[in-house]
């Protein structure tokens, strides 16, 4: 059994994403098995670089998790041989990072949002297919259980005709004063790229066109709940981002999605994200890892009577859909996009993909604004 290298400059790993997702549980975990298996029985193994900002912190993450290479050097980075570039850092210096890539030949992979408007993130699509180097972006929720247990779903026929999607999505955020925010302050700055609707509807919208139908129109109403938060340093600043979006959308064939996304919510449901599917037949309510359903055979026959205690529990006469052998959802993308790097497979989730997730968002901002229904163009390659 042979090996091959395959050397990926990562950038941004330092963040609590980068750095738990993609490095630990992605990269080193595929080195600790013995790299990716392609057809022919070669083993691709990934090599990792290290790039940022902050020297101490990358030579104490390299150190801790015996990555042997790092540096504060991109340019030089990106003049090696390594394949392919990476990038978890913030959005709005994502597109002159993978510009900057793509130029200097590298296939590019990175988290969304991909940019922070349409018109950047179709330029990054364009040069990439200018340049002839492959591409992904991260859409991490289509490999979770409860998404793949929903798909598996569909795909036998469950629901029946699909009329509806109801999302709940997000959890109190603390303010930075009296409890250590839990995300980067940036997230709730407008001029820095922050946002609930642009971090969000990009998610939304890969979750609805590959599971439920193409995303054909928005109605989003945003707000920012809490003016005022405390920074890294403890220093008060003004929130100008919206920490909330109230969006409906209309999916091809018919059915209706609603998702409610905070950051200003106590969690009193199964999950941090919660995704109810109803059908004509039979309704699913799923979790990031668990997946609940109800036949047309199951479903009891309420009768409203405010004047006595409810005689059913709705929580009986769900059944459980038994889990199989998942695998961390970024790391099965991570190995899927590796393989196709090594000229294995069609990938389908690439900048056009980000690009749609891009484009609903600045549509749902932009029905904030103008407080109506927006269509959604269809964007072809």
């Amino acid at each position: 059994m042979s090996e091959r290298r395959i050397g990926i400059i990562m950038h941004g790993v330092t963040g609590r994403m980068g750095m738990n997702q993609h490095l630990i549980r992605s990269i080193l975990e595929i080195r600790r098995q013995g790299g990716v298996a392609l057809k022919d029985g070669t083993r691709l193994m990934p090599d990792p670089i290290l790039v940022g900002r902050n020297a101490a912190k990358l030579e104490e993450l390299a150190r801790k998790h015996g990555v042997g290479r790092w540096t504060t050097d991109l340019g030089k980075a990106l003049l090696s041989k390594d394949e392919i570039f990476f990038d978890a850092a913030s959005t709005q210096l994502r597109p002159q990072l993978l510009t900057q890539a793509i130029r200097a030949g590298k296939h590019v992979y990175c988290e969304k949002p991909v940019a922070t408007s349409l018109q950047e993130a179709i330029s990054l699509y364009k040069a990439a297919k200018k340049a002839r180097i492959k591409h992904g972006v991260v859409q991490d929720k289509l490999w979770l259980p409860g998404m793949l247990k929903l798909a598996k779903l569909r795909d036998e026929g469950f629901f029946g005709k699909i009329l509806s999607v109801r999302g709940e999505f997000g959890y109190w955020v603390f303010e930075g004063d009296r409890q250590p925010a839990q995300r980067p302050s940036w997230n709730y700055r407008k001029q820095d790229g922050g946002g609930i609707i642009l971090d969000m509807l990009c998610h939304w919208r890969y979750v609805l066109d590959n599971l439920f139908g193409e995303v054909e129109a928005v109605s989003c109403l945003g707000a920012t709940h809490i003016p005022y938060r405390w920074d890294e340093n403890g220093k008060k600043y003004k929130a100008t981002a919206d920490d909330a979006a109230y969006a409906t959308f209309r999916l091809k064939g018919g059915a209706i999605a609603h998702f409610n996304s905070s950051w200003t919510v106590r969690v009193r449901r199964d999950d941090l994200l919660t995704l109810q599917v109803d059908g004509t037949k039979g309704s699913a309510v799923a979790g990031l890892r668990r997946c609940l359903v109800q036949s047309y055979s199951q479903t009891p026959k309420p009768v409203w009577n405010p004047d006595i205690p409810q005689p059913i529990n709705f929580f009986d006469g769900w059944d459980e859909v038994p889990d199989a052998n998942y695998d961390n959802a970024f790391k099965v993308q991570w190995e899927m996009f590796l393989r196709h790097v090594a000229g294995e497979g069609k990938y389908h989730w690439g900048l056009l993909e980000g690009a749609k997730g891009v484009q609903l968002a600045e549509l749902g901002l932009k029905s904030w604004r103008q407080k109506k229904w927006l269509d959604v163009p269809r964007l072809k390659a």
